[in-house]
């Protein structure tokens, strides 16, 4: 087992900061992406020996992050549906460190402008979000999208395109025309 967890660490490693922005530029807060990150840290650890390539860790890794993330936007789905009689604390991203985690150079106009990204981003499809996210975010390319989601890139494009129609629609009814990032009026791949 101590191989494993040292082949884990040593795949792991290199991409660990990334991985963890991607996990919270998928979820609702920073605390529901550092859960997100954790489960999937956890679940990859335990199939690590599925894992055939080192090569191939980095989109096996995400997949797995995309599946997590998948399971749990459709348990909150349908909790929504059951009432328990709970309601949670909307967590405030600005008061635990301070400001955005991606953000070096903080000021109150970014924190405000990633609050806003994060709302909007929120309202998206999992599918339309995570290749918001990653396009964008994460610099990845059409077909390494693709390959991850297991698609077409045509369905990708789609996707980034109905992405950015949301997203554009949602920042001009909320926060105004003025207020739209220059990735919801960017041409699409």
């Amino acid at each position: 087992m101590a191989e494993g967890n040292e082949r884990f660490l040593r795949l792991m490693e290199p991409g660990y900061a990334k991985a963890l922005a991607f996990a919270r530029s998928l979820s609702r807060s920073r605390s529901d992406g550092d859960d997100l990150m954790q489960e999937a840290l956890v679940r990859a650890l335990t199939r690590l020996g599925n894992l055939r390539d080192d090569a191939a860790f980095r989109a096996w890794f995400y997949r797995i992050v995309i599946n997590v993330h998948r399971t749990r936007s459709r348990r909150a789905f349908w909790r929504r549906f059951l009432q328990l009689g709970e309601t949670t604390a909307k967590d405030d991203d600005s008061s635990e460190s301070g400001g955005d985690y991606r953000i070096s150079d903080w000021s109150p106009d970014a924190a405000e402008a990633a609050r806003r990204a994060r709302e909007s981003l929120a309202n998206l499809p999992a599918e339309q979000r995570e290749s918001i996210v990653l396009f964008e975010v994460e610099g990845w390319t059409v077909e390494e999208i693709a390959v991850l989601h297991r698609v077409s890139a045509s369905a990708v494009k789609s996707r980034l395109a109905r992405g950015r129609a949301r997203l554009r629609a949602y920042y001009e009814k909320r926060f105004g025309a003025h207020g739209i990032p220059s990735l919801v009026t960017g041409d699409s791949p």
